[in-house]
């Protein structure tokens, strides 16, 4: 119990001497973060398309697999596919459209 006490007032004490320094006002400083906003962007970006190109060809190949299975279906699955494409590509897009936002 000890010991618990005392590193108790040791974390107190350390706290309480950080406090005085966090109160400062920030030094004015030149904005040098751009360039990772822009790399950040392009990471996030590749990730997006990365994940819709991923989907779209689990789409297209689950399309081609019932076809092949199901002719008689084929109309019915191609507009399902398209329209789960056009989804997919929705969100890549909408992914471009924060990337250029927020740069």
């Amino acid at each position: 119990m000890r010991k618990l006490r005392m590193l108790l007032f040791a974390l107190v004490g350390v706290l309480m001497t950080v406090m005085p320094v966090l109160a400062q006002a920030p030094a004015q400083e030149a904005d040098n973060s751009a360039g990772l906003k822009a790399i950040a962007a392009g990471v996030g970006f590749a990730i997006a398309v990365f994940g819709g190109a991923l989907g779209q060809s689990r789409i297209g190949a689950a399309a081609c697999e019932g076809a092949a299975r199901n002719p008689g279906a084929a109309a019915k699955i191609q507009t399902m596919m398209i329209l789960g494409l056009a989804l997919i590509e929705s969100l890549v897009l909408f992914a471009l459209v924060i990337v250029f936002v927020k740069t």
